[in-house]
């Protein structure tokens, strides 16, 4: 019996990317099944490009990139959508469409699964929004939110679909420190009850360090250190020593 070639559930092989700079230098992570994955480093250095290849908006110029157990490298558009059912994105912005209330937001994600039986939509989204804690803002528009808000209206949103993995781009930047621990709590909530496989990009060490499993690191196009956030602490590596070092510097300020 052969073994299977794609055990992760999303796997980096050997990525490279280049636009007027390289982005992506021999990048390699894997992320298993039922596993949260924290993408850290300064901003500029390939955390959302990577999310972008996980969900197939972008190609690598060279290596393999798995998703859902399968390689998506070549996959054309009709091959992408149907991995997409299984792996969501909560973008950093909300992309809520401003015309529809939090409701009608959760229940157009609901209309897109094949399984949607329309006669419970009611129960399910006051369901989805009771599971992120939003429930009073059912009527509300984005307009009316939060930055805060507007994230778990994604989540909720996104979790309608029910997807097998879900990818947070930062999550918690630009919010006050009480929603982005809520919002952290609600991630690690959801991992719990629901399995959800999830890689999160972030420049919040807290978030890492609540949330992940495992860690990358990236640094000038690369991943200079990926394991638990425990190793992470005691690398010698002088880049995560003085990230670690000011990320401290800020909590004491």
């Amino acid at each position: 019996m052969t073994a299977d070639p794609y055990p992760h559930y999303i796997e980096f092989r050997h990525i490279y990317k280049t636009f007027d700079r390289p982005v992506l230098v021999d990048t390699n992570f894997n992320v298993n099944p039922g596993e949260t994955v924290a993408i850290i480093g300064r901003s500029g250095v390939g955390k959302s490009v990577t999310l972008s290849h996980i969900m197939g908006f972008l190609k690598p110029d060279k290596g393999r990139v798995i998703v859902a157990h399968e390689d998506v490298t070549d996959f054309g558009e009709a091959e992408l959508r149907r991995v997409r059912r299984k792996v969501t994105m909560v973008f950093q912005s909300g992309a809520l469409f401003d015309s529809l209330s939090v409701a009608e937001n959760v229940l157009f994600s609901l209309e897109l699964r094949d399984d949607y039986d329309s006669r419970n939509k009611e129960d399910v989204v006051s369901g989805l929004l009771q599971l992120v804690d939003i429930a009073e803002a059912r009527d509300a528009y984005p307009a009316d939110l939060s930055t805060g808000y507007k994230r778990a209206v994604a989540i909720a949103r996104a979790l309608a679909a029910q997807p097998q993995c879900i990818l947070y781009d930062e999550p918690t930047t630009m919010v006050d420190p009480l929603m982005g621990n809520l919002l952290g709590d609600l991630i690690a909530r959801l991992k719990l009850q629901l399995h959800l496989t999830s890689v999160v990009v972030t420049h919040d060490m807290r978030l890492a360090k609540k949330l992940a499993d495992r860690v990358v690191f990236l640094h000038e196009a690369q991943a200079i250190f990926f394991g638990t956030y425990k190793e992470m602490e005691n690398s010698h590596h002088p880049i995560i020593q003085e990230f670690l070092e000011l990320d401290e510097l800020k909590l004491e300020a």
